[in-house]
């Protein structure tokens, strides 16, 4: 990593200064040998259908085997500095183009469909989960079932714990096929559960460190002011870049690069801003993704619509693969604190509790709410209550915690997410293709099952779904049409005033030459719910 170079004592040693660049290049090179290995290993798994192993799992076995290797050789001293999982390098560097990715490939349709059940699930649950969490942690130590923490370190670990990541599900939705729905649910469900879970971190970790005068109330408004803020924030920047795009005249061809550029920066910008005004930049960044993917992407020229969707997909892909191969890295060389075995089995019962609260809870009081055909069924709750694996997000919060809390307490919050990541990652990620099989939510390429009692068809289907003329398309057609008036609300707000000013379009554009042309750019992950903004 470049970016953590120090200036060294030996740096006027010749000698010192050949074997620290010698290091260096020693750490790139093998960074790059496993990048390369992960994804010809990715490859290979998703070719043959061996959803045992998945790839999110490949990469942290790679980096876990390549660690545990250079533990145990001579060159351990030399590299081990351009290998530690530094939470300022992956806050910076590696989470933005992960988050803008997740909101810049959310579909406005299915997204704002179930957006009342997203954001039940990722700001309630999430809150709920959290709390759960911390009362049973702390009622663990009171109780001497496990290592007691104060009060409020045990929300901090609650808070960390419930950010999920369910890279590995989404991946198996991609292969085997999905309802649209649940799709939807979990992928925005974790891209929100990851701001939540940052906002509700500093929160706590903020009144730890100000405990005296806080009281309950301070507590929920300076959430809301860090969460609404960096929404705010984010939305912001997004409307302003699709002015600039839309006012500046770009879109022709001698100042492609410089519009191309002028893109790329500004999801940077929105993260920068909100992070300097003591907000956070994952929520900012997010909501700016959702927004110039709406707004902003359109008054593109189309090569460089092309150019920014591939440029985002793959540094993206790079970032998240590197995420789990330096994250097994840094557990098989970082000195874990295993002496509170008692605290790490009790946690990983304890958040399988939170999560089960969240999941069914909030799905209860979101089916009180819906109408009996938009229900979300018992397998689909059931399938995102088992698709909250936690990752790279929790780790980097937990070795962030290191440094927030006493020694000790700290070390062993993160010997404890590490392991659970260990398990959710390697032996859940493992099976989850079975499970949702099981359930029946995935299937080989057969036809799956909308919330409302109608089909969903895979890609191959697409021709007979766009017929105009067979009368099963046009069923389809009318089905979908009347699925899409639940939004209707926003719908008509976007299309009658915010779509008119912040684009080229005018409210006029035809749907399906906007959707036929992100169909052809889409990413696989988007591929799967492309339909839904068809008709």
């Amino acid at each position: 990593m470049l970016s953590e170079l120090q200036i060294s004592p030996a740096i006027h040693d010749p000698q010192g200064q050949e074997k620290q660049q010698q290091a260096a290049g020693v750490g790139i090179l093998l960074q790059i040998m496993m990048l390369v290995l992960s994804f010809v290993l990715g490859h290979v798994l998703r070719r043959h259908k061996f959803y045992y192993l998945p790839e999110a799992s490949a990469s942290l076995l790679i980096g876990l085997i390549v660690g545990g290797l250079a533990n145990v050789s001579n060159t351990e001293t030399s590299i081990r500095t351009w290998f530690n999982f530094h939470d300022e390098f992956f806050f910076l560097f590696l989470l933005p183009p992960i988050i803008f990715q997740s909101g810049f490939s959310l579909q406005p349709k299915p997204f704002f469909s179930n957006f009342g059940a997203i954001v039940t699930f990722s700001v309630l649950g999430t809150f709920v989960a959290s709390i759960v969490t911390g009362v049973l942690v702390y009622l663990g130590g009171v109780m001497f079932l496990m290592y007691k923490l104060p009060f409020v370190e045990c929300l901090m670990f609650g808070s960390l714990i419930s950010a999920t990541d369910p890279v590995t599900v989404l991946s198996i939705f991609q292969e085997l096929g999905s309802d649209v729905n649940l799709y939807a649910l979990v992928f925005g469900e974790s891209v929100l559960n990851d701001a939540m879970a940052i906002s509700l971190y500093r929160t706590m970790s903020l009144v730890r460190s100000n405990s005296a005068g806080q009281n309950v109330f301070m507590v929920i408004v300076r959430f809301l002011e860090t969460f609404v803020g960096s929404m705010s924030a984010g939305v912001g920047v997004g409307f302003i870049s699709a002015l600039l795009f839309k006012y500046a005249g770009l879109d022709v061809d001698n100042l492609q690069n410089l519009e191309c550029c002028l893109f790329v920066l500004f999801p940077y910008f929105s993260y920068m801003l909100a992070e300097g005004l003591s907000l956070s930049g994952i929520v900012s960044i997010l909501f700016t993704g959702i927004v110039m993917k709406h707004y902003t992407y359109s008054n593109l020229s189309t090569n460089s619509q092309r150019f920014v969707s591939s440029f985002f997909h793959l540094i993206s892909s790079l970032a998240e693969t590197f995420v789990f191969i330096y994250m097994g890295f840094d557990i098989a060389m970082e000195k874990h604190s295993w002496s509170h075995v008692g605290f790490i089995l009790f946690s990983i019962l304890f958040i399988v509790i939170a999560r089960a609260a969240n999941v069914f809870g909030c799905g209860y009081l979101v089916n009180l709410a819906r109408p009996a055909h938009r229900k979300i069924p018992m397998t689909h709750q059931k399938a995102l209550w088992y698709s909250g694996l936690r990752g790279a997000m929790a780790f980097a919060l937990a070795l962030q915690s290191v440094h927030d809390l006493p020694e000790g307490h700290g070390q062993t919050i993160f010997t404890a997410t590490t392991a659970i990541v260990v398990v959710t990652v390697l032996l859940i990620g493992g099976s989850t293709g079975t499970m949702l099989e099981a359930l029946e939510v995935v299937g080989d390429g057969h036809d799956t099952t909308l919330g409302d009692g109608f089909e969903v068809v895979n890609n191959r289907y697409m021709n007979r779904f766009d017929d105009e003329d067979s009368p099963s398309g046009s069923g389809f057609r009318t089905k979908l049409r009347e699925f899409h008036k639940s939004a209707a609300s926003f719908t008509e707000l976007d299309r009658n005033y915010l779509t008119p000013f912040f684009t080229s379009n005018n409210g006029d554009y035809d749907d399906d030459d906007i959707d036929e042309q992100h169909h052809e750019e889409a990413t696989p992950f988007t591929r799967r719910v492309d339909f839904y903004n068809r008709g």
